[in-house]
């Protein structure tokens, strides 16, 4: 897997966005994770090929 940190949730939402309209599949579709941290908000998705992909914004 590989991740990506951006700079706020709007970024994550069009990343998983972009993933999605490019032939991506969900893994996980953008909102709070709360449970790693009280700021993390995230999208995981895999690319046609079958990579795993997270995008994340942490505070």
């Amino acid at each position: 897997m590989v991740g990506f940190m951006v700079k706020s949730p709007a970024e994550v939402d069009a990343f998983y966005q972009a993933a999605m309209a490019s032939g991506g599949t969900d893994e996980g579709a953008p909102g709070p994770r709360p449970h790693y941290g009280p700021d993390w908000y995230a999208a995981y998705m895999r690319d046609p090929s079958g990579n795993k992909i997270s995008v994340v914004y942490n505070g």
